[in-house]
């Protein structure tokens, strides 16, 4: 079974790697974090985002795009990897950075490991010719082997990239953070916080209106900086010869928006562009899941998708016949605190199904209180003024099941689970949810310290990648690793960039170095061949 997985993947890589037509396109994703469809395109005029609006109107815009998870990691982790964070094990956050070991008991850290097939998509991209590079966030639940990235750091760019090379690039901007609200608040003010769009379970006051209206004025501030990005690509020539995405990786990062699994905490903008400017200003509503940006990506670098991936393409050679009736998201520990939930959507409805309905949505994750509209409202619960749907957040426990019309009910203000008119959507996608918790194999019935044991083999330490070994035949080299899963990379000595290892190496003029790394297994030692 070993030797199965690690030949998989070489003859998939070897196969990506006859992939050379003359026209394959530079790609580049330009991600911002924390926030919803704020822009004009979506129908919100609250603030004046000039530059994304030129990518709309020159582009295409996805009006019904959500990501798996309405938190950072998570969410990450399934679009690095095109599968469902409840699938790899990566659905809990965080476990990198800290786990809360004093209130979890897990490791203060440790990096997720996927079933042996699974592959950081970029991968794929390197093994075809491509470059690629990431700038710099990645906070994918694990640490990614080198054969990801040519180049992963504050300084990464498509400028670095050999000439005659296509690149798939990444930017990733976190102005529009959820802790910016509170790191930015010195800063001039963009928007009028008397103007600002007010959900109905905020309180009506000054310190709310200050934290929206500062997240609002970071949206601005991000604009700028595509702005830059948009320059920097008109400068080097590439404007016109590039792919542009631009997305977030979950809903605003406010108060019962981030880390929720309501449809605010999932909602995000995509927009892209084309070179040729095809199909410039158009709006699109296929439903759409962050999952299906890897593959996407991929199929318009004429690569197909691994079998393995939950995400379907929706553009390029190997887009999907069909498109998606249902999108998923799923709810797991927060920080120090546990709780889960499962959500199934589609054009209209929302099914979110519990499985401890008697703990409240609401969870004291310290982290957030830094927001002062977020202390304000804890402030006005403790003093009994909060009232209505103000208090919805709060509530000491929440509905097993939960059914909302979103189309009608835009702020999900009205469960309908136990209406009897909305019987049979509920029975429908209460099927589709128990099929998508089988299909997936969802790991997050498994208690976490239970997970990681078993990531770990039964040990108490990640495993250990085998060396890699290295066969020399007459005139060529030959690499293979013992670990199921590895992804093999190589250099030249001396050399700072890894190569990603698909097939046999002419016979080197220099000596070779090799390692081999699984996602989530400690990396191999580096052997070399003289």
């Amino acid at each position: 079974m070993h030797q199965f997985y690690t030949a998989l993947l070489l003859i998939t890589l070897c196969n990506f790697q006859q992939i050379f037509a003359q026209d394959r396109p530079n790609i580049l994703w330009i991600s911002a974090e924390d926030l919803s469809p704020h822009f004009a395109s979506y129908g919100d005029n609250t603030v004046k985002t000039p530059n994304i609006d030129r990518l709309a109107k020159e582009g295409i815009v996805y009006e019904r795009v959500y990501t798996t998870a309405g938190v950072c990691a998570p969410s990450r982790c399934a679009i690095i990897t095109g599968n469902y964070q409840t699938r790899v094990g990566g659905h809990n956050m965080r476990t990198l950075n800290s786990t809360y070991p004093e209130k979890t008991g897990l490791p203060k850290e440790y990096n997720v490991v996927p079933p042996a097939e699974i592959r950081c998509f970029p991968e794929y991209l390197r093994a075809a010719g491509y470059y690629t590079c990431n700038n710099e966030k990645t906070d994918y639940q694990f640490t990614a082997p080198p054969t990801v990235w040519d180049e992963s750091s504050k300084t990464a760019s498509w400028r670095k990239r050999p000439a005659g090379k296509p690149f798939f690039a990444v930017i990733n901007f976190t102005t529009t953070h959820e802790s910016q609200v509170w790191a930015r608040s010195k800063n001039p003010l963009r928007v009028d916080p008397a103007k600002v769009p007010l959900p109905p379970y905020y309180p009506d006051n000054a310190l709310v209106r200050t934290d929206v209206a500062r997240h609002y004025s970071n949206l601005s501030e991000l604009d700028d900086q595509v702005g830059e990005v948009l320059q920097q690509l008109e400068a080097d020539g590439l404007l016109d010869k590039t792919i542009i995405f631009f997305w977030t990786d979950h809903g605003d990062g406010l108060p019962f928006f981030k880390r929720e699994i309501y449809r605010r905490g999932l909602h995000i903008p995509l927009i892209i562009r084309f070179p040729n400017r095809a199909q410039a200003g158009t709006r699109n509503q296929s439903l759409i899941s962050a999952i299906d940006f890897g593959p996407t990506v991929l199929s318009l670098a004429g690569i197909p998708t691994p079998p393995q991936m939950d995400g379907r393409a929706f553009l390029g050679k190997y887009a999907a016949k069909k498109g998606r009736k249902w999108v998923f998201a799923a709810r797991d520990r927060m920080d120090s605190e546990y709780d889960r939930s499962r959500s199934v959507m589609n054009q209209q409805f929302q099914y979110v199904r519990n499985f401890y309905p008697e703990r409240p949505r609401y969870q004291n994750i310290e982290y957030r209180t830094q927001q002062p509209g977020m202390a304000e409202m804890l402030r006005l619960k403790a003093a009994g003024q909060l009232q209505g749907d103000q208090l919805l957040w709060f509530e000491p426990t929440k509905p097993r099941e939960e059914l909302y019309d979103w189309v009608k009910d835009p702020f999900q203000l009205h469960n309908l689970a136990d209406l009897p008119e909305y019987s049979t959507t509920l029975k429908k996608m209460r099927k589709v949810m128990d099929q998508w918790l089988v299909q997936t194999k969802d790991l997050g019935g498994i208690p976490e310290r239970e997970l990681v044991k078993q990531m770990w083999n039964g040990g108490d330490k990640p495993p250990l990648t085998s060396a890699p070994s290295i066969q020399m035949t007459s005139n060529e080299l030959r690499i293979s690793c013992a670990t199921p899963g590895a992804s093999i990379a190589f250099r030249e000595k001396g050399s700072s960039t890894w190569e990603v290892y698909t097939q046999p190496i002419p016979k080197p003029l220099k000596t070779i170095e090799a390692m081999a790394m699984r996602i989530g297994y400690t990396a191999s030692e580096i052997v070399t061949f003289n």
